[in-house]
């Protein structure tokens, strides 16, 4: 019903009372309000005046505190002067009480002004003077108990104490002062306080009472249409008797609309028993109605989740309603079925809480949706997992350990194995198996390296590119999957690792239980398997990639080694010609010498020592070719003592050994172990000096303190122990020991490479590689002992003579030379006096000449004069014009003159077939006196049978 004017007859009195209710709602506010504020200012002036007698008792036990402290300082000056004049040891306890006291009292005090700075600055000074104070009495009361009254009484007359009293006492009055101010100020402060409390209180106190006079006269005016307002009201009521019949009429469709819902829709009272089920919840969860009503809906509830189900209750009673919330609900034939739940309150007309009405939504589809898509997510992220693993990975074995790991740990599975395929024995080949797996892999006989036959079974399709899933290996009759169900396994996939059409391997993952491998996990292990196959290949690539670039920069090394040895060569060649020059005079000199019958035993021993190092030093020259060269001239092997060899290298050494080391303030003790039967053995005498004096120097070198250096021979009878003739076989050992800094093994195993040494830039790194190379060509071994610290053992092992030695025939004695008119060409001085001395001993007429231009020169004027030379001797090398264009003139001028060549390559001349066309005899360098004879017979013999 409304009004002419389209309002409600009843909401006038409504607003009108609504109206009254907020007056008086406000003014009761407001009184309140008032009334608030003047307790609150009332406690306000009470609290202030606590604080007040607060801070008064706080500023008297300040002052009693100080007075104290001015008290316990004349307790101890007190206590001081009893004992300085009585010598009464009773006095000190006193003093020690009052030191104590002044301690407690500065301390109490400090407390409770700590809030004041100015106050903490006095007592500072306060407590300085009353410490400097005590240290003073201490001071005297030591100089009464030690030196007697005398030394304190003259302490005392110095005055050093005098006016501490006054100065304590002026300290403490300011700090007093200071109390006392404070006092005086938070004292008028709280009576401001307590008076504008008290004024607030009764203009409050007026305020409120004006304010709820004002609410009373509002209620007052209103009354009249309150009951206006009632009389509207029972009209209202008469009109919300018919909406309510309208309503009636709505819910009876609606409850039509709920039974007839594909939701499940119930109601239960407080105690959680059924009052009502609609169709949806006889379709969901298969209970009729009959079935249904009077139960406790606990039926519906999985026994895991009991405690929902009280959790449930507790919210209808406390009439609270549930917004969608998802759960598990359990079906009439216990299925687990997963649902949505709403549930809101119900109440009667009276509003009291009767019941909660439930509202269960099948979710079921859509939780295996999202099970799948979760699953697939997490299968994706194993993935991605699996593939950030290996891509930090190159080499395969490592590739394939964390796949296999992975798979074990996060799919999961009971059993997985990694294998390379065979292509020619078509077999599986073990590469890989999980840390899991290894009890089962044991059993199955499928460790690392195991061969697995490919039968005509499921393994054959996979190892031509097809995934291979049995659901249950039980019903397959196949090999291998009856191996793996003999370890309790059930099922199996083999996925192919496949790259660029090319098979290469199989990941094998198998589980204990039937058909648990899902569509989604054989699809995520084809993938896996895929980038496992790509990975092993980038592995594989890389591996070959870094064989190459081994294989390029081993055989750069060697190149660069090859220049090095060649460069030294080179070098080498360079030098030998003033080398030889350099001997050529020592070694001519040496042969006349040792022709004087008259000389001594000791100087014949001396000059035949001479001789051996000089023959030395040339077959050194001599073999430096071998640095560059590929041929190698035929050794010249004799029988030989080792005894012998190993005395004569002890001392062409010995400078070394014992004049050098002493001169650096070291002993080296030199001793020589021989054995006295030893055998003889087969070689050039020569390189195996120069082995054992290298050697020798290495010892020394590694003995930088000095000690004892050991040279022993000893004789071995051994069966097989080398390579080199028969199984059964005598040696010859010789064995060098220091006692100096060792080898670590990787030195011991490296020290034999040429331009490998530990000595720096004193060091070439060919002194061993040398003697390797001598003991090769030898056909012995080398043996090498050595421990850091403690010394190395080298220990040459040198077959022993096999036949009887066949004694060399003696060189026969040349023939007779008569007197020659010689002609030498050299660009050595030193080599020009030496042979010229050496064959003018022998009767022949001699002729100079400084180069090669010179020689020329002298033959042809010698020659025009008709005095020609029948023998020239001439050097090979030399500046400009060298020794093959001398012969070549001297034959052109004269065919039947002998040209002896000499030269420090001469073995490599003969070897490589390079003498000179024009050259009657080649002889080396340094030239030996008796080769030279033995070839000026030979000429001159040839030239006159040719006659």
């Amino acid at each position: 019903v409304e009004t002419a004017d389209g309002e409600d007859p009843h909401s006038a009195p409504d607003r009108k009372l609504e109206l009254t209710e907020r007056k008086v709602r406000l003014g009761f506010a407001s009184a309140l309000v008032c009334l608030a504020l003047v307790s609150f200012i009332s406690y306000l002036s009470t609290a202030r005046l606590s604080a007040s007698s607060g801070w008064v008792e706080h500023t008297q036990e300040v002052l009693q505190r100080l007075e104290s402290l001015m008290e316990a300082a004349t307790d101890a000056e007190s206590a001081q002067r009893g004992y300085v004049i009585t010598g009464d040891a009773n006095y000190l306890e006193p003093f020690r009480e009052s030191a104590q006291a002044i301690d407690l009292q500065a301390g109490q005090v400090r407390r409770l002004t700590a809030d004041n700075p100015l106050q903490q600055q006095r007592l500072s000074t306060v407590v300085t003077l009353v410490t400097e104070r005590l240290d003073y009495l201490r001071t005297v009361i030591g100089l009464r108990r030690d030196q007697g009254l005398e030394a304190a009484r003259n302490e005392i007359l110095t005055g050093n104490g005098n006016g501490f009293h006054d100065q304590l006492r002026r300290q403490i009055d300011e700090m007093k002062a200071t109390e006392s101010s404070l006092l005086s100020e938070r004292e008028r402060s709280a009576q401001r306080s307590s008076a504008l409390a008290l004024a607030i209180i009764i203009v409050g106190g007026l305020l409120a009472l004006l304010i709820v006079g004002a609410a009373l006269l509002a209620i007052r005016r209103d009354f009249a249409g309150r009951m206006r307002a009632e009389r509207a009201l029972r009209d209202m009521n008469d009109q919300l008797e018919l909406r309510v019949q309208e309503r009636a009429a709505q819910l009876s469709q609606l409850a039509a609309i709920i039974e007839s819902s594909d939701d499940a829709i119930l109601s239960t009272d407080l105690t959680g028993h059924i009052t009502s089920w609609n169709r949806g919840a006889q379709r969901l969860f298969g209970y009729t109605t009959d079935e249904a009503l009077g139960q406790s809906k606990s039926m519906l509830t999985p026994p895991e989740r009991a405690d929902e189900e009280f959790a449930i209750l507790e919210r209808i009673a406390r009439g609270e309603s549930t917004d969608h919330f998802e759960t598990v609900r359990l079906a009439k034939d216990g299925r687990k079925i997963d649902v949505s739940v709403s549930i809101s309150p119900v109440r009667d007309r009276q509003g009291v809480l009767v019941g909660a009405s439930k509202i269960s939504r099948d979710i079921s589809d859509r939780k295996l949706a999202e099970g799948k898509l979760q699953a697939q997510l997490a299968r994706l992220s194993l993935l991605q997992q699996i593939t950030r693993a290996i891509g930090e990975r190159q080499d395969m074995r490592s590739i394939f350990q964390v796949v296999v790991r992975t798979l074990e740990e996060h799919l999961p599975l009971d059993f997985c194995c990694i294998c390379t395929y065979d292509p020619a024995d078509n077999v599986l080949i073990v590469i890989s198996v999980g840390v899991k797996s290894q009890a089962l892999a044991m059993e199955l006989a499928l460790t690392q390296q195991s061969r697995v036959e490919i039968d005509a079974d499921g393994l054959a399709h996979s190892v031509h590119g097809r995934l291979v899933y049995e659901p249950d290996i039980s019903r397959v009759a196949s090999p291998f999957p009856q191996r793996l169900g003999k370890g309790g396994l059930r099922s199996m996939v083999a996925a192919p690792l496949l790259v660029e059409s090319k098979i290469f391997g199989v990941v094998i993952a198998a589980r204990t239980q039937a058909n648990s491998f899902s569509s989604g996990e054989c699809e995520f292990l084809k993938q896996a398997s895929e980038h496992v196959a790509l990975a092993a290949h980038q592995a594989q690539l890389y591996g070959a990639l870094q064989q190459a670039y081994d294989d390029l920069r081993r055989t750069q090394k060697a190149v660069m080694q090859q220049e090095r040895l060649m460069a030294l060569g080179q070098m080498a060649s360079g030098i030998a010609h003033d080398i030889n020059n350099a001997i050529s005079p020592v070694s001519l000199y040496t042969e006349s010498l040792l022709e004087d019958t008259d000389l001594s035993e000791r100087a014949r021993g001396q000059l035949e020592t001479i001789r051996r190092a000089i023959d030395d030093v040339a077959q050194t020259v001599s073999r430096m070719r071998e640095f560059y060269r590929q041929r190698e001239p035929q050794l010249e092997m004799a029988a030989l003592d080792l005894n012998r060899l190993v005395q004569q290298v002890v001392d062409l050494t010995r400078a070394r050994w014992s004049d050098m080391a002493q001169r650096r303030g070291i002993v080296i003790e030199m001793r020589t172990e021989l054995a006295p039967d030893l055998p003889t053995v087969m070689g050039a005498d020569n390189e195996i000096r120069e082995a054992l004096t290298n050697l020798i120097f290495n010892a020394i070198d590694a003995m930088p303190n000095g000690g004892p250096l050991i040279v022993r021979t000893s004789s071995a009878h051994e069966q097989g122990s080398y390579s080199h003739g028969s199984p059964t076989r005598d040696f010859a050992r010789v064995e060098i020991v220091d006692h100096g800094v060792g080898m670590d093994e990787d030195t011991r195993r490296r020290c034999l490479e040429p331009f490998f040494t530990t000595k720096g830039e004193r060091g070439t790194g060919l002194g061993l590689a040398m003697v390797y190379g001598t003991m090769q060509r030898h056909g012995a071994d080398i043996e090498i002992e050595s421990e850091l610290g403690k010394g190395t053992t080298m220990r040459l092992v040198f077959p022993a003579q096999t036949a009887p030695a066949v004694a060399a025939l003696p060189a026969s004695a040349p023939g007779e030379v008569p007197p020659q008119r010689i002609l030498i060409v050299d660009d050595d001085p030193l080599v020009l006096k030496s042979l010229r001395d050496a064959l003018e001993a022998d009767g022949h007429d001699l002729t100079t000449a400084d180069g090669g231009q010179a020689g020329i020169d002298a033959f042809v004027a010698a020659r025009s004069r008709g005095d020609p030379f029948p023998v020239v001797i001439t050097d090979l090398g030399m500046p400009y014009v060298d020794g093959r264009k001398v012969s070549s003139a001297v034959k052109t001028l004269a065919p039947s003159t002998i040209v002896l060549l000499l030269t420090g390559w001469g073995q490599r001349l003969m070897a490589d077939g390079d003498i000179p066309a024009h050259v009657d005899r080649v002889l080396g360098k340094p030239p030996k006196l008796r080769e030279l004879r033995e070839a000026l017979a030979g000429c001159l013999t040839n030239r006159a049978s040719a006659a």
